[in-house]
């Protein structure tokens, strides 16, 4: 099963931004995830159309089978 890592800001343009990482280790806490997005809104790690990452909207991580059938 594939999981991805979905972290949504919002910029100060008032747009919403997704990071998202494939493969997230297992048992991720809301505090080591919100440690890691504080940290990028802190030290503007990236650019989006819409300004500077501003503040935390949430996290989640998606989960994704996948059946071959050739």
């Amino acid at each position: 099963m594939a999981k991805t890592l979905e972290m949504v800001f919002r910029s100060e343009g008032g747009k919403e931004v997704t990071l998202s990482i494939a493969d997230p280790k297992e048992n991720l806490t809301l505090a080591e995830v919100t440690t890691v997005m504080e940290d990028i809104i802190a030290k503007q790690v990236f650019e989006s159309k819409t300004g500077d990452l501003s503040q935390i909207v949430e996290a989640r991580i998606n989960s994704k089978d996948t059946a071959v059938l050739v």
